[in-house]
């Protein structure tokens, strides 16, 4: 058997611009990977078959890709902690991880092309360390940025959102979308400490009231992350960010973590 945790992601930035000639928008973003993990189990098998989250459909397109390049059959397993539809890439994490075990003897290259054909998310979570990820989001760059801070996560109760691939049909780029990165770039290139963070432009694409409120509660950065609808804010000490979480916990669900550098 083979096993690994599957780590979800925050946009600390998201810049999006417009329609490129393929249909997909052109992104600048900026992801990194927080310390909340699905657990991904797999043995072979005389079949593909996932188990333990009837939502699933990238993990079952995981395994038949790699089945297709190796011949190789899986029994996947799911063990969710992750919320689902919240914009924290739990879907693409465990489809990569799916990827990475079932093709451990696939070359990179070949399980980055995999990836790519299954959501601009799922090359990044083959990764370790923040991305910049640019193009249709993946195309991936490291980045050196603190990672000496506490996340709060929070997603309401009565949250809803409409399907990722619905919120970016509804979003008008508008103009402005080089000078926009061009300021992300920049506030990336002088980031040496957590609160430079601070610096880096609001996400384009989704907005909350929450990201005020976590701000008014003592977060030196937050916004929403991906489309949504989870909202996150940054901490310097672990004690203001525990205590930020309590002010929310009557009607979100919260998670106090930290930045991972891992799957």
């Amino acid at each position: 058997m083979k096993r690994a945790s599957a780590s979800a992601k925050i946009n600390l930035a998201l810049v999006v611009g417009p329609l490129r000639d393929d249909g997909l928008h052109e992104v600048a973003t900026v992801m990194q990977r927080i310390d909340i993990a699905d657990r991904i189990k797999l043995e072979p098998a005389n079949e593909n078959r996932v188990t333990g989250f009837a939502g699933d459909t990238l993990v079952s397109r995981a395994l038949d890709a790699v089945s297709a390049e190796t011949g190789e059959r899986w029994r996947a397993r799911i063990e969710k902690s992750i919320p689902v539809a919240a914009g924290l890439g739990g879907g693409s994490s465990d489809a990569a991880t799916a990827l990475a075990l079932a093709g451990d003897t696939l070359p990179r290259e070949r399980l980055h092309e995999l990836a790519s054909t299954l959501g601009s998310d799922v090359p990044f979570f083959l990764t370790n360390g923040p991305q910049l990820a640019t193009g249709t989001g993946t195309d991936l760059a490291p980045l050196e940025l603190p990672q000496d801070y506490w996340v709060v996560v929070v997603l309401p109760k009565d949250a809803h959102k409409p399907s990722t691939a619905s919120v970016y049909a509804s979003f008008d780029a508008g103009d402005g979308f080089d000078e926009r990165r061009a300021a992300l770039l920049d506030s990336l290139a002088h980031a040496r400490r957590p609160t430079d963070l601070a610096k880096l432009p609001p996400n384009d694409l989704a907005q909350s009231p929450l990201a005020a409120e976590l701000m008014d509660a003592g977060a030196f950065r937050a916004d929403v992350s991906g489309a949504g609808p989870a909202v996150y804010g940054l901490f310097v000490h672990e004690r203001a960010a525990r205590a930020a979480a309590a002010v929310f916990e009557p009607r979100a669900r919260t998670w106090v973590t930290a930045p991972a550098w891992y799957g």
